[in-house]
Parts: C-alpha cells; sequence; structure tokens
C-alpha cells in the first residue's frame, strides 16, 4: 500500500505541479516546496482536496539561512485527521523584504502562529488581521531567533504601563 504521503505529493504535483519548486517523501517525511506567490492556492487545495483532507495546520515556524538567498524558510506542517497522515509545506522569502501571505482565513489557528514568527524572525504576513508582538514587548528592538541578532544587545527599558 502506498504512503499517503506520497500519494498527496503526487496529487500535488497533478493539479498544482508548476507552482512546485520540488517535493520529497525520504524517511515517511512528505514534503513540498512551493513558490510563494502561490502559497495560499496550494494550501486552499491541500485543504480541500478530497483526496487530501489536510484540515489541520499544527505549526508554522521558520528557518534562518543567513548568508543564502533568499534568507527565510518558512514551514508549515498540515495533518489530515481523516487519513491520519502530515505534509511538511516550505517556502522561501528574502531578505530584504521578508513578506508571505497570511494563511488566517484558511485555518485560524495561524493567526497566533503566524505573529510568533513575525515576532521571532521579522517575517510579515501579508494580509494578516492583528500582526503585532506576542512574546516580546512592543518596544523590543529587533528579532532574536536570526542568526544575526546580537545577543549581548540592550534592549529600551520599559516602566510600568498605567
Amino acid at each position: 500500500m502506498e504512503d499517503f504521503g506520497s500519494a498527496a505529493l503526487k496529487r500535488l504535483i497533478e493539479m498544482h505541479g508548476s507552482a512546485l519548486k520540488n517535493t520529497h517523501a525520504n524517511l515517511g517525511d512528505a514534503t513540498a516546496i512551493v513558490d510563494p506567490a502561490r502559497l495560499v492556492d496550494v494550501m486552499r487545495f491541500l485543504r480541500d482536496d478530497g483526496e487530501c483532507q489536510f484540515d489541520m495546520l499544527t505549526d508554522v515556524t521558520a528557518v534562518d539561512y543567513l548568508g543564502e538567498e533568499p534568507r527565510f524558510e518558512m514551514v508549515y506542517h498540515l495533518y489530515s485527521v481523516p487519513r491520519n497522515k502530515r505534509l511538511r509545506v516550505k517556502a522561501r522569502v528574502g531578505e530584504k523584504s521578508p513578506e508571505i501571505a497570511t494563511l488566517c482565513e484558511l485555518w485560524p489557528s495561524a493567526n497566533w502562529m503566524e505573529r510568533e514568527v513575525w515576532d521571532l524572525y521579522g517575517i510579515r504576513f501579508a494580509g494578516h488581521p492583528d500582526l503585532r508582538r506576542i512574546l516580546l514587548y512592543e518596544e523590543f528592538e529587533g528579532h532574536p531567533l536570526r542568526k544575526d541578532y546580537a545577543k549581548e544587545k540592550r534592549q529600551p527599558l520599559v516602566g510600568p504601563r498605567n
């Protein structure tokens, strides 16, 4: 029996091949690398297609490849409850203008996860309904999970708020 992750990748290639930069299913970890301009269309397909049914966005994170361009890689983990399978979707964004479309309309759970990525990596989400810091205070300068963030950097002191 074919692994569903591989079957989902085949279905994605069949329906949205032009949006894909690469795919693999190494050791059962099915992964699709997507053109960031086509991310929302691909994700909507993966959620709504009857053969895929990735109805849950379980995680949104980023990776900083300092020195490479595009510098940042967005990583999305999807889960299909009916099929009990997972799929990883990745898209790269550049350092000069690190921005990608929000997935909040597809999965409301994306709201806080995208805010966390914004807070820690500085990647913006176009169309996000409330893109502001979620872990750090508003006056915090920089994005501490970037590899070029100075760990010794002093942050502005903030007094009590009335």
